[in-house]
């Protein structure tokens, strides 16, 4: 915005020149956050974004912008370990921050490529029969729930299917994005109803489960990741719950920061509470409602709106840690084993955006495509409309076609 005594470039410089000190003019309000077209060809993460000549500061931009922390979606625009090679792209209208600012929260899921095995032979297989006793009989009275699905009356298939798309809910909207990598903020009414959809999961705790994944991301295809791919399909889509855990995911599980976790109270009271809170969500309630409230028979109830449903959200979210980390393209880094693959994302709804997914694990979105194929960014939108879910955060175009450029295998449409 020009000073109203200067009608040119040349006056202007000739005021500063007779005076050190130039007023302020009264009255001059702030151009929007929109009307600020930064250039970032020569950004790298850490540097600070000068305030061009005749625009608003960055430090007022930063003061104006978190005055909208409900609605905004904050936009990673630099790769975290590069700089912005073809500069000079148009932002998205949205706060700008850097990546190594984007979480302050939570850095204990970027991988970390110094981590090596350690040499020698893995120590003995040790099983836990009891996990190997109940999913194979959780497996059996699902395939005999898949016999019984004919004879069915539609409102127990309805309700199967609504308890299955509210548990992989709470696993992908709630444990993984939410809790686990902190990639939007959520209000308590959405918070509360998707540690309800966690439980109704039944793959452990929320804080169980983002400290498995946490390790899982920064110890990637390692002994210290929980269910390394590298030891198989069986391995890593079942096996590692039916054997006790590797001693290197102890250890290296041990040394994370979870007190993020540890400070929030919905958390902690699920993880007091949750043997309970397991058999009345995920196993009591399926069964119950069906036969109480349209007349099913329980045996019906049981075996399809309970065993087979919980059967199919285990193996779907399973399938991300196995198919996901074996079958499918890898566009954005080629480096790293995990995939893309759309089939684990219709099942997973929309979690099989892995290879994505592990490159910027801080995108709420875990995709580049937003809503394709991914109910799970579809219901965190919807939630944003709502109110009850804000800051999501959401790498830019820029950085994306960056890290295409610099460590793709070439089948990305750009390349």
């Amino acid at each position: 915005m020009s000073h109203p005594a200067c009608n040119s470039r040349e006056v202007f410089r000739a005021q500063l020149h007779r005076s050190p000190r130039t007023s302020r003019p009264e009255n001059r309000s702030p151009p929007s956050v929109s009307a600020v077209p930064y250039s970032l060809r020569s950004l790298s993460p850490g540097s600070v974004i000068p305030a061009p000549e005749n625009q608003m500061p960055a430090h007022m931009l930063q003061e104006i912008s978190s005055s909208y922390t409900t609605t905004t979606t904050t936009t990673i625009t630099a790769p975290p370990n590069g700089s912005l090679q073809n500069g000079g792209e148009k932002l998205e209208k949205t706060p700008l921050y850097l990546a190594e600012d984007i979480r302050p929260e939570i850095k204990d899921d970027i991988y970390d490529p110094s981590y090596q095995d350690a040499e020698g032979p893995r120590p003995k297989l040790e099983y836990v029969w009891r996990n190997i006793i109940l999913m194979g009989l959780l497996h059996l009275g699902a395939l005999y729930g898949v016999t019984l699905v004919p004879t069915c009356k539609f409102y127990t298939l309805l309700c199967a299917y609504l308890c299955y798309l509210v548990s992989v809910l709470g696993i992908t909207a709630g444990a993984h994005r939410l809790w686990s990598h902190r990639t939007y903020k959520a209000r308590l009414p959405l918070r509360l109803f998707l540690i309800i959809a966690d439980t109704m999961a039944f793959q452990n705790d929320v804080y169980e489960w983002a400290r498995d994944h946490r390790t899982h991301h920064k110890f990637s295809e390692t002994d210290a990741d929980p269910h390394n791919s590298r030891r198989g399909f069986f391995f890593s889509h079942v096996g590692w719950l039916l054997v006790r855990k590797h001693p290197a995911v102890k250890e290296k599980g041990g040394t994370l920061d979870l007190s993020d976790l540890r400070a929030e109270k919905l958390v902690m009271f699920q993880r007091r509470y949750y043997k309970p809170a397991v058999l009345l969500m995920c196993f009591i309630l399926p069964t119950l409602v069906p036969w109480f409230c349209w007349g099913e028979t329980f045996l019906h109830s049981l075996c399809v709106a309970t065993f087979l449903r919980y059967a199919i959200v285990l193996n779907v979210t399973w399938l991300v840690n196995s198919a996901a980390h074996l079958y499918g393209y890898r566009p954005y880094d080629k480096n790293i084993d995990s995939r893309e693959n759309i089939l684990v994302s219709l099942g997973a709804v929309g979690e099989g955006f892995h290879n994505y997914h592990h490159s910027f694990p801080y995108d709420y979105s875990a995709s580049e495509y937003r809503w394709h194929i991914n109910f799970t960014t579809f219901f965190i939108d919807c939630m944003a409309v709502l109110g009850l879910a804000y800051d999501r955060k959401k790498v830019s175009k820029a950085a994306v076609l960056a890290r295409i450029k610099r460590t793709g295998d070439g089948s990305h449409k750009s390349a």
